[in-house]
């Protein structure tokens, strides 16, 4: 196999060739570049080559899921021993300040970088640099338009479908629901945002408010416990039957328990944390609930995925995503009032896990790591 390093170095003279030619004639255009799916995969080396990766991630710095992802694509490279460095940067740069992010990686000439996206486009010309340097590029959690980037990530249209579906059909299809979003703009949001539109254009008597738009938690600790603080203290909360919330689940339960209020049916993701409180009847009297997957093992899949492709191996991508080059996740939901559903709560519950942490550690061919590996969140080189 050829070493990815010396192939960036002739795309780098390649670039500066075009680059001079387009300076002697204004006029000149380039045809875009084949994504690497239609490559005729060929078998990986006996003996693989050791990878510089990058990890990029731009937001939700201290939301359980983002800490989870991370840890997994640390203990993925750790775990894979085809990595011998992992850069990983994680700070919040919203929008396009993740440009910033995605160049620095650019310039410490890894192999890959795996990020998350805060934005379907504005991250583009950072990506066709990356293609330009020979870098594979995998986005995770949402989609890029970049046609030369894979995307990895959990079906958030039918995420929401699942759990909006829920909702309505507990309140008899009649009722006023709390509709609390994630960051607005984000990829997997809107998304998200569709679905939910969805499912409410199917149930005519169902009212949301604020409004159909919803209102953005940011996927924030602090902003939830402040909008649910003063939902509660305005009398709002006693005039609803249900709440949809983007992740932010649990904290909206505390809240609710602490006013002492009668729970409403909630629908929310596979966090520990929510995943306890609908298995405690004790503790949280009356409450009814969905959980819904969203792993958080895209982190360690998305390394993975990379590996794969510098690797030159085939990938199965999902020919109805809205973007090529998509590894589409399939969401699973399960409620604490039915048995199979209880049931299901149960057999996700992983020992040690940080409550915030989705419960879903592994995706079956992609990630190779042990749950104790991802909860130590170690990569190869720390």
């Amino acid at each position: 196999m050829k070493n990815p390093r010396i192939l960036r170095a002739l795309a780098s003279m390649a670039t500066i060739v075009v680059v001079a030619a387009a300076c002697a004639s204004p006029a000149a255009t380039t045809k875009p570049t084949t994504a690497a799916a239609s490559a005729t995969p060929v078998a990986p080396s006996a003996s693989p080559t050791t990878y510089k990766i990058g990890y990029s991630n731009a937001g939700g710095v201290g939301n359980g899921f983002r800490e989870e992802q991370v840890c997994t694509a640390k203990a993925e490279a750790l775990a894979s021993g085809q990595v011998s460095e992992l850069t990983v940067i994680h700070e919040n740069a919203l929008g396009a300040l993740q440009l910033g992010q995605l160049r620095d990686l650019i310039s410490k000439d890894v192999d890959a970088i795996v990020f998350n996206p805060n934005d379907a486009s504005a991250l583009n010309p950072a990506l066709t640099e990356a293609k330009a340097a020979g870098i594979v590029t995998v986005a995770v959690d949402a989609y890029v338009t970049d046609p030369n980037t894979y995307n990895l990530y959990n079906n958030q249209v039918e995420y929401a479908k699942l759990g909006a579906k829920w909702l309505f059909d507990q309140l008899g299809g009649t009722g006023t629901v709390y509709y609390m979003r994630g960051y607005a703009g984000h990829p997997a949001d809107n998304d998200r945002h569709k679905g939910f539109l969805e499912v409410l254009a199917q149930y005519p008597n169902i009212k949301v408010v604020p409004t159909t738009d919803g209102v953005a938690t940011g996927w924030d600790p602090a902003t939830t416990t402040t909008l649910i603080n003063d939902f509660l203290n305005s009398g709002q909360y006693d005039t609803i039957q249900g709440i949809w919330t983007s992740g932010m689940d649990s904290i909206v339960v505390d809240a609710i328990k602490a006013a002492n209020k009668p729970f409403v049916p909630i629908v929310g993701a596979d966090l520990g944390a929510f995943v306890k409180q609908l298995l405690d009847p004790v503790g949280y009297p009356g409450l009814k609930g969905v959980a819904v997957t969203n792993t958080a093992a895209v982190g360690g899949a998305g390394v993975g995925l990379a590996l794969k492709l510098l690797n030159h191996e085939a990938v199965t991508t999902d020919p109805t995503a809205s973007q090529p080059n998509t590894v589409l996740l399939k969401p699973v939901p399960a409620d604490n009032v039915t048995d199979a559903g209880k049931a299901l709560l149960k057999s996700w519950q992983v020992d040690g896990l940080d409550p915030n942490w989705p419960l879903g550690l592994k995706i079956e061919g992609y990630t190779s790591y042990t749950a104790a590996q991802a909860v130590a969140c170690k990569g190869p080189n720390g």
